[in-house]
């Protein structure tokens, strides 16, 4: 687990169903976009506990790290982090994120990549982050830029938005200077 300020971020448990699930209805127009897998997995405590069962064999093995940010004093999700599309031989990993209504505009979100980041070279040994967000994405990218990624390219047709037309992600990248 790791501290920051009044909150902490920690791997994903099976006790966080409830609270991840409470965080995708409560949140369900921010996910739907640009985690619309996530938040359809979540969508009823019954899905949200096979969702985290999933989520936690993943970690164990490896293959994909969903961290869960919630103030210390209470079980509430804040926030979902995830690293994901791991590619071992290029020491690579692609970050995706949510953070809840209450907790947007605070800077937070900034300071929890900045502190996995930090994880992710230090501890799983990555030597390259990515996030790739699409431009209308704001508080994305100020993360991406607050945190030091630099944009790379233009992705064109890289993410397909649920019931839409194929859209152009930015990708931004952060390298393991360490």
């Amino acid at each position: 687990m790791i501290s920051i300020g009044d909150f902490n971020i920690a791997p994903i448990q099976l006790k966080d169903t409830w609270n991840i699930c409470n965080f995708a209805v409560a949140n369900e127009d921010r996910l739907g976009p640009y985690l619309p897998k996530t938040l359809a997995q979540n969508l009823t405590p019954t899905l949200s506990k096979r969702f985290a069962e999933k989520k936690v064999k993943q970690f164990s093995l490896n293959e994909e790290f969903l961290f869960t940010i919630k103030p210390n004093e209470s079980h509430e999700v804040a926030g979902l982090v995830y690293i994901k599309e791991l590619d071992w031989g290029k020491k690579q990993g692609e970050f995706a994120y949510a953070i809840g209504y209450s907790f947007e505009g605070k800077g937070l979100m900034t300071q929890v990549v900045e502190a996995l980041s930090k994880h992710a070279f230090d501890k799983l040994e990555l030597q390259t982050l990515q996030i790739i967000s699409h431009k209308s994405n704001i508080g994305s990218i100020k993360v991406a830029e607050n945190c030091g990624f630099s944009w790379i390219k233009t992705l064109p047709n890289e993410f397909t938005p649920t019931n839409q037309s194929p859209v152009d992600m930015e990708l931004y990248e952060l390298h393991d200077e360490g």
